[in-house]
C-alpha cells in the first residue's frame, strides 16, 4: 500500500484529493501547512494555510475520512522563500509569482521533506495537473489538467524530476463542477467554499502597502517619463506599478498612455501609448526542464508568459544550463521580467523559467 501525506488547505480541492486517496486505498495522513507565524484572526481570505476556518473544516474532512491529521509550521521557510523573494522582486522593478516560488520551494520542497521524515513515500494535493511516467525516457513529464479553465501547469513547471515522482494529483483527469459535485455528496462544509485569493498573505490594501509595512521603509516617488526620456509627473513608487498597467497613473494625455518599464536605478518609470508594450524576444533564467533534460537544438513549442494567457506559437533555444531564449512568432504584449514563461508541447509541459530580459520588436 501506498502512503502519502496529504496537503490540506481546508478547501474543497485538497479535501477532495484526500478523499479520493483514501478511495484508492493509499494511507493518508492529512497535513495543513501553517504559513503565517502570527495568524490568529479567521479573516475572509480564502484558505489561507493557518487560519482558525480553515484549520476547523481540514479536521473535520479528516475526520469524517478516518485518517490523521497535524499541522505542519511552515513560516519560516514561506517568509524567506515566498515573502521576502515576493518584496525583493518588486524592489528591483520585477513583477513576480509567488505562487510559483511557494510551490517550487515549500508545498513541493519543503512538505516532501516532511513527508520523507514521517515515513511517507508521497504526496497528495488538489492541483488540476496530471503526472505521467514516459517509459520511453524515463522521465516523468507534467502535463496540463483536463478542465482548461483550472488547468495549473503554469504554476507547477519548476517540479523537478524527484518532485514528479513523488506527487500525485488526484484531480488532473477531473473537472471543478465534478470535484464540487463529489463534495456535496459526501456532505463537507467546503463544497461551495469560495476560491482563495491569488496571492494569499497580501490583503485588500495592495502590494504596495504591504511592501512598505513588511520592510518598514517608505517607497521613494519619482518621474515618470515617456519613451522619448520626457519628464510628465510623479509617481507613487515604482512598487506601485507594473508592465501593461493604465489605470491609476494620474497623468493627462491626448492618447492612453501604459507602463512601458520600470527602472530601480533611475526610479523612473516609463510610460507610452500601447504599440510600446510588444516585444518577440525575451531571456529567461533559473530555468527547469521536465520533459528533457535538456534542448540540443531551436525547437518549436507553445508558450505563454502569464497564467491566463492563451499559449503562443514560438522557438527556443538553450543557451547554458540556466538560460533560454524564446523568439515569438508574433510580438506578445506586456512580457514582464519577474514572471514565468512556460513552454508546451500540446498539453506536455517542456520546461520553463523566469524572464530576466525583454527584447522589442
Amino acid at each position: 500500500m501506498s502512503a502519502a501525506l496529504v496537503a490540506m488547505s481546508g478547501g474543497v480541492d485538497s479535501s477532495v484529493a484526500a478523499l479520493l486517496a483514501k478511495q484508492q486505498g493509499v494511507d493518508c495522513i492529512g497535513c495543513m501547512m501553517k504559513l503565517f507565524a502570527d495568524l490568529d484572526t479567521d479573516e475572509d481570505r480564502g484558505n489561507i494555510g493557518g487560519s482558525p476556518a480553515s484549520i476547523d473544516v481540514a479536521i473535520w474532512v479528516a475526520d469524517k475520512l478516518g485518517i490523521p491529521f497535524h499541522i505542519y509550521d511552515a513560516s519560516e521557510i514561506f517568509d524567506k522563500r515566498v515573502i521576502q523573494r515576493f518584496v525583493h522582486s518588486y524592489q528591483i522593478g520585477e513583477t513576480p509569482n509567488p505562487c510559483i516560488e511557494c510551490n517550487r520551494y515549500v508545498k513541493f520542497g519543503s512538505l516532501l521533506d516532511r513527508a520523507k521524515e514521517l515515513g511517507k513515500e508521497l504526496i497528495i494535493t488538489g492541483h488540476y495537473a496530471r503526472i505521467e511516467a514516459d517509459a520511453s525516457t524515463g522521465r516523468h513529464l507534467l502535463k496540463k489538467g483536463i478542465d482548461a479553465a483550472k488547468d495549473q501547469s503554469y504554476v507547477l513547471y519548476s517540479l523537478t524530476q524527484e518532485q514528479l515522482k513523488s506527487t500525485r494529483f488526484p484531480l488532473g483527469e477531473l473537472t471543478k463542477a465534478q470535484v464540487r459535485e463529489i463534495a456535496l455528496e459526501h456532505g463537507f462544509p467546503n463544497a461551495n467554499r469560495k476560491e482563495s485569493q491569488d496571492i494569499c498573505f497580501v490583503k485588500n490594501t495592495g502590494y504596495a502597502d504591504f511592501i512598505r509595512g513588511y520592510c518598514g521603509l517608505d517607497i521613494p516617488k519619482g518621474p515618470f517619463v515617456d519613451t522619448d526620456g520626457n519628464e510628465l509627473g510623479e509617481h507613487m513608487g515604482i512598487t506601485h506599478y507594473t508592465i501593461g498597467q493604465r489605470k491609476g497613473l494620474g497623468l493627462s494625455a491626448a492618447t492612453p498612455l501604459y507602463v512601458c518599464a520600470l527602472c530601480p536605478d533611475s526610479n523612473t518609470v516609463v510610460v507610452g501609448t500601447a504599440d510600446k508594450l510588444y516585444a518577440s524576444t525575451l531571456i529567461a533564467r533559473g530555468i527547469n526542464l521536465i520533459a528533457v533534460d535538456k534542448l540540443s537544438d531551436a525547437t518549436n513549442v507553445s508558450a505563454k508568459t502569464r497564467y491566463k494567457q492563451q499559449e503562443q506559437a514560438a522557438t527556443v533555444w538553450q543557451l547554458d544550463s540556466d538560460a533560454l531564449r524564446i523568439e515569438f512568432l508574433k510580438p506578445q504584449r506586456a512580457i514582464t521580467k519577474g514572471q514565468a514563461v512556460v513552454l508546451y508541447d500540446g498539453d506536455c509541459v517542456i520546461g520553463g523559467g523566469t524572464i530576466s530580459e525583454v527584447a522589442a520588436g
